[in-house]
């Protein structure tokens, strides 16, 4: 259970210049993303019937997916909250939409797939940086298991 929480929070120092870096990025690729998805709930009913189907589960299945990541997880992203699991959605959805989807095409049509695969993965890796949820609830994790400690000892 404790790898678990480790993993979901991981307990981190930040300076406050990666805090508002990390901060910046969220909001920015956070929210660029949430609007790609507000735009499909917006247009359920037209993408429902001709949204790509790459891994053959159906085009409604397909779109639904999508915008579960793209809103939702595009939506804990920008509050730094359960980080890591929000962008594997959207590391999923983004290598789909760049391998499968648009494989074959030009670059051009790869770019912006590929711009967020990259900067989800960049981010992934730094984690949801001081100003987020996850980085508060880090906090109180780590300060509940240093006084478990310090009474047992």
């Amino acid at each position: 259970m404790n790898k678990m929480f480790t993993f979901l929070f991981p307990f981190k120092e930040y300076s406050t210049a990666m805090s508002m870096l990390i901060l910046g990025l969220r909001l920015l690729f956070g929210g660029l993303m949430m609007w790609h998805g507000i735009m499909k709930i917006v247009n359920f009913d037209s993408l429902a019937l001709t949204f790509p189907d790459p891994l053959s589960l159906g085009h409604k299945t397909s779109l639904v997916l999508a915008i579960f990541a793209e809103a939702f997880c595009s939506l804990a992203v920008v509050a730094g909250a359960f980080y890591r699991l929000a962008l594997i959605p959207l590391l999923f959805t983004m290598a789909i939409a760049l391998f499968v989807v648009h494989n074959g095409q030009a670059f051009v049509y790869k770019e912006l797939a590929f711009i967020y695969f990259v900067v989800y993965v960049m981010i992934y890796m730094t984690g949801a940086g001081g100003y987020s949820l996850d980085d508060v609830i880090a906090q109180r994790l780590n300060h509940n298991t240093a006084a478990d400690s310090s009474s047992e000892g």
